[in-house]
């Protein structure tokens, strides 16, 4: 069954339907966000004292996985762009260091909620680190949930290369809005938490 309008764009929008269905999901995504960080602003405007937030988090941390995160939306701009040039080998390296660098933000932030337990800091301690792991573990569900995807592209997903290479395309390039969605919550996430 052929769906339409999967590689060519909908009169009425002017965009394929999975790159519509992809920007409607991104603006429930930027209002779940966006509650958050109101709530954060609301809490810390209100709070009669609030700590000093770089006291608590790991600022040098935090600084590498932003510099991994910029660096993976790069990567999947590469993997997308080597199949606009067709080669699926360069689509592979790509797409694997895009999945790499995930894997190294979410160790890194492992290690951060390590650090964190280790010194009997949870997020019933303050409304600030009930915010911080909120926060940055939803972030981190939200990269989990990337590198399922990706992953899948990577690997079974390649099929469809064969059958329908522009198909291919047009689904990696909504995985990759995704994936730069995921990575401007990012942006906003560490100067809020790491930097205030």
């Amino acid at each position: 069954m052929q769906i339409p309008y999967t590689t060519e764009v909908r009169p009425d929008t002017g965009l394929t339907n999975p790159k519509l269905g992809i920007w409607l999901f991104l603006a429930s995504e930027v209002m779940l966000f966006g509650s958050l960080f109101s709530s954060y602003a609301l809490l810390r405007t209100g709070a009669p004292n609030w700590p000093d937030q770089s006291s608590i988090v790991n600022v040098p941390l935090a600084t590498l996985n932003t510099v991994v995160l910029i660096a993976s939306s790069v990567t999947m701009v590469m993997a997308w762009a080597s199949l606009k040039s067709q080669s699926l080998p360069k689509f592979r390296l790509y797409m694997g260091l895009t999945l790499l660098c995930g894997a190294i933000f979410l160790v890194v932030k492992t290690i951060e909620y390590s650090d964190k337990f280790s010194h009997h800091l949870y997020p019933a301690t303050s409304n600030f680190l009930g915010l911080y792991f909120t926060m940055t573990g939803l972030h981190a569900i939200h990269v989990i949930a990337g590198m399922i995807v990706n992953a899948y592209f990577l690997g079974p997903g390649t099929k469809m290369w064969q059958s329908d290479p522009e198909r291919f395309t047009n689904r990696i390039e909504v995985a990759g809005i995704y994936w730069h969605f995921v990575d401007v919550v990012w942006i906003f996430l560490f100067p809020v938490l790491y930097l205030l």
